[in-house]
């Protein structure tokens, strides 16, 4: 079996996204989650994998969202690479996928010579899953902008990711806009 990975332009591809997204996170599911309430940014690119052609249903079966940003941590820019909305159907789940998707993500950002090193946010069940990936817990604090304002971004857990530099792992990290 082979799989193919495209990575498209972020809002481009979102119709594409959106089915996944409304399955694996239905909005009643969401409102009751503590990250519910976050507002947050678009995907400037996404790694797409379609469902392999014996799968009933067909469609999206995987998707990582990229990011790329110029944010300031200690007082300092820095242009990172993000990974958000890593999301992959159920019928579709442990055969490797979101791996897959992921590290094309990486590739990708390494791709941009620019890029220092990527941030993602996960909920604590996932952190097990990204560290054995090669993504550092960052211990430091995150800031992000909402519709209210700068917040202190406590809604999920930061991992950073080297991308030939080495990433921090404290210290503090302004996103310069919404969290992803």
């Amino acid at each position: 079996m082979s799989i193919e990975i495209d990575i498209l332009n972020g809002n481009q591809s979102w119709p594409l996204a959106k089915p996944l997204f409304e399955a694996v996170w239905p909005r009643d599911v969401v409102e009751k989650l503590p990250w519910g309430h976050i507002k947050w940014a678009n995907a400037d690119l996404r790694a797409l994998i379609e469902a392999p052609h014996e799968q009933p249903e067909g469609g999206l079966a995987c998707h990582v969202g990229i990011y790329f940003r110029t944010v300031t941590w200690n007082g300092r820019k820095v242009d990172i690479g993000g990974i958000g909305g890593v999301s992959t159907r159920v019928d579709c789940r442990r055969r490797g996928y979101a791996s897959i998707a992921l590290n094309a993500a990486v590739q990708t950002m390494r791709d941009h010579e620019a890029v220092q090193f990527a941030l993602l946010f996960c909920e604590p069940h996932n952190s097990a899953f990204y560290q054995s990936r090669g993504w550092h817990r960052f211990t430091g604090d995150i800031l992000a902008e909402q519709p209210d304002g700068k917040i202190r971004f406590e809604a999920m857990a930061p991992h950073v990711f080297d991308l030939g530099r080495r990433a921090p792992l404290q210290g503090t990290i302004d996103l310069c806009g919404l969290p992803w």
